[in-house]
């Protein structure tokens, strides 16, 4: 390679690249700091008076309402704990609709009449703070000169401190709502929806015999999928540095069609970053389980395990954090986008689904005989209907501009919501329909054929990879979410609609039995059998990638929404708006302002990749074109003076392509002049003419990088991005 251009330089710059780690993890393991930086339960029990902690640890685990009065001796045992960890400010931290974190600090210090200076940390700052609320998005539920919002500690999620190089901070996660009371964040709706479910849950419970009435809660467990390019290429990338995926870039000739990246040996380089990523999550208290490697070359994963719906929300906010922040000390940069390359695998966030409570454990553990167990198989029975019945809407909460691109391409779920139940549970459940379960399959056991390896049990049914909500044997699996995004979206839509399902059945169960738990059994039997009657269609086990899954959907009636403009209004469908309403989750006017708001973002990402394309064709691509150009042409020149055949071919491909570039430029240019009358006008502008019309210009572009000299071409290259560590 020649050259002096700044992808020459990048390439150099990473060739020389060392990086040191001085962590010393001989001497401090990850298990003896798990939650040091967490005001935890224990450290609540250590800090508070007995009185105060069990009032404290009685709405963490029981979601009862804390008596304010107990506020100042929690703050005060907080603010000590945090000052003796080497904390000097507080934040409440917060999740606005930008799908990112908010936080302000604040000094403890106080300064005193005698010129000295005091910490204090009161009761009531602890409990409320008042960012201000029209300069976060909010669909219209706040004016500009309409300020007032607030901040609302959230007992259920421990305060932690975030440490940085020069001192360190304690954050408290805070709902934070408008002065008139909407919510205007991520946190509020999935405590109402959890709430919800747990009202529902208790009335199954109870007619199960379960009256000890603890909370039902539901739980997450989210894996996230994430690349690491060196961060001298992202910022030799305007189209990485801006959007966060490229926008030109002709593929590597070697992608992932040997699947030899999936599981693979961790590069050094790579592994160094993930264990300080696991060292800083573990003093947080985040439960980090696994890490490997993905599909696609420079992919990779992390996943905790089950917490509860809540505190792994505001988890994966932190995880995602961490992993940016932590990269950039290894010499690269996160790329949490859903479809960072074309033409390899993109990513996805599965979000791992369960519920149940301290006397029951995990409500949805099918036990070794599911056909008998009849409180598992309602509460199956009702995901089974809500999927069926609010599938728009669980593609509606995972409609982003980069999620678009990896549903439905074979790589994720298609954009048709299905359930898979695996071999085992669709017989029982087959079976009911047909007039009452009597067994259930067994798993088995495996023999692999060499002696000297063990017998392995067998499960009793396969995983499905290509099914966007599949049962994965103690558990669902909710596969579309993108891995940009926040996981309480679609917490939030599956506690609601799981809620109002259970609710059915319960009101079901009660007017079948009245009262007599003899006629249980029966009554469940005919439930069930109707819901699989009415919503069985929603269930298949199959290839969800064919052709003719996208047909039999069809003929089952089941939805199939592709694109972003077209899911997202279904949020305010009159059903939608109806349940959330009902179990006080959202109301309409918080269900417009987010549709409105997320057709927004829609459009505002369309509207930078749109420029970040035109303006790298204009003054790189095609310079680069026209260099190519200038060369092959005096290289004709000489050639024929001297009497020789010269490459016209190449020239003139070269000659066209630059006028057909500058012609795309131009039309997209003129398409992002469009003006609508609305956000969803102006959505459905951008998917049905910005998005082919980039699509067009990047075609065009990755033609002329293949063809360009080396010397020539100023951006790094798919190959260099992928396999250069």
């Amino acid at each position: 390679m020649s050259g002096n251009t700044v992808r020459t330089e990048a390439i150099r710059a990473i060739n020389n690249y060392k990086f040191e780690t001085t962590i010393d993890f001989k001497n401090s393991s990850s298990i003896d700091m798990f939650g040091d930086n967490v005001f935890s339960i224990s450290v609540m029990k250590k800090r508070l008076p007995k009185d105060i902690f069990k009032k404290v640890s009685q709405t963490m685990e029981e979601g009862s309402r804390l008596d304010a009065s107990v506020a100042d001796v929690i703050a005060s045992a907080m603010k000590d704990w945090a000052l003796d960890n080497g904390a000097t400010h507080y934040a409440h931290v917060f999740f606005p609709l930008t799908g990112l974190t908010a936080e302000k600090h604040d000094s403890f210090l106080m300064p005193d009449l005698a010129g000295n200076a005091i910490a204090e940390f009161s009761g009531s700052t602890l409990i409320q703070g008042e960012p201000d609320a029209s300069s976060f998005p909010n669909g219209g539920l706040r004016e500009t000169f309409e300020a007032r919002g607030y901040t609302a500690w959230d007992v259920t999620s421990p305060a932690y401190i975030m440490e940085n190089p020069n001192g360190a901070t304690l954050c408290i996660p805070t709902a934070f709502v408008s002065w008139t009371g909407e919510a205007l964040d991520k946190k509020t709706p999935i405590l109402r929806s959890m709430q919800a479910l747990n009202t529902q849950a208790q009335r199954i419970l109870r007619l199960f015999g379960d009256d000890a009435g603890k909370m039902v809660n539901s739980t997450c467990g989210a894996e996230q999928e994430y690349f690491l390019i060196d961060r001298n290429f992202v910022s030799s990338r305007p189209d990485l540095l801006a959007a966060g995926r490229t926008l030109f870039g002709a593929p590597s000739p070697k992608g992932q069609e040997f699947d030899d990246h999936y599981f693979g040996a961790i590069p050094d380089r790579v592994l160094a970053y993930m264990c300080e990523v696991e060292r800083e999550l573990c003093k947080l208290g985040i439960p980090v389980k696994t890490r490997h490697n993905e599909v696609a070359p420079s992919q990779f994963e992390v996943a905790p395990v089950f917490e509860t719906a809540n505190l792994a929300t505001d988890h994966q906010q932190l995880v995602m954090v961490t992993l940016r922040k932590i990269a950039k000390k290894y010499g690269m940069t996160c790329l949490l986008h859903e479809k960072p390359f074309a033409g390899i695998n993109g990513s996805g966030k599965h979000v791992n689904y369960s519920f149940g409570n301290a006397t029951q454990g995990n409500l949805l553990d099918p036990g070794e005989t599911p056909h008998e167990n009849a409180q598992f198989l309602v509460f199956t029975a009702a995901i089974i209907r809500a999927v069926h019945k609010y599938a728009k809407l669980l593609r509606a909460v995972v409609a982003t501009a980069g999620n678009d691109h990896r549903l439905g391409a074979n790589e994720a779920p298609p954009a048709i919501i299905s359930i898979f139940l695996g071999d085992q549970l669709t017989d029982v459940f087959a079976q009911i329909k047909n007039g009452g379960a009597t067994s259930s399959k067994g798993g088995g056991t495996l023999n692999i054929g060499v002696d000297c390896l063990p017998s392995l049990p067998k499960d009793a049914g396969d995983r499905n990879r290509t099914s966007p909500f599949a049962f994965t044997g103690n558990r669902f699996e909710f596969r579309a979410v993108g891995s940009a995004q926040s996981v309480s979206g679609p917490l939030v839509a599956m506690n609601t609609i799981f809620a109002e399902s259970i609710d059915f059945i319960a009101t079901e169960l009660e007017r079948l039995t009245g009262g007599d738990g003899a006629k249980l059994n029966d009554a469940v039997q005919t439930v069930i059998k109707d819901i699989m009657e009415t919503h069985g269609d929603v269930i298949f086990n199959g290839d969800g990638y064919t052709d003719a899954w996208q047909e039999e959907a069809a003929k089952r009636g089941l939805p199939n929404m592709k694109t972003t403009p077209d899911a997202l209004p279904c949020l305010v469908d009159e059903d939608i708006v109806d349940i959330f309403s009902k179990y006080n989750v959202l109301s309409k006017k918080e269900l417009e302002s987010r549709t409105e708001i997320y057709l927004e973002q829609y459009n505002l990402k369309l509207a930078v990749e749109s420029k970040i394309s035109v303006k790298m064709a204009d003054t790189q691509i095609y310079p680069a074109a026209v260099a190519h150009q200038t060369m092959l042409a005096d290289n004709c020149l000489k050639l024929r003076e001297l009497g020789l055949p010269c490459d016209d071919e190449s020239l003139s491909r070269i000659t066209l392509l630059s006028a057909e570039l500058r012609a795309a430029s131009a039309n997209l240019k003129a398409l992002m002049a469009h003006e609508a009358g609305d956000t969803l006008a102006e959505a459905k502008h951008c998917c049905e003419k910005i998005i082919p019309a980039m699509a067009e210009l990047r075609s065009i572009a990755d033609a002329i990088e293949e063809m360009v000299a080396d010397e020539f071409w100023p951006l790094p290259t798919y190959q260099e991005m992928l396999f250069m560590k």
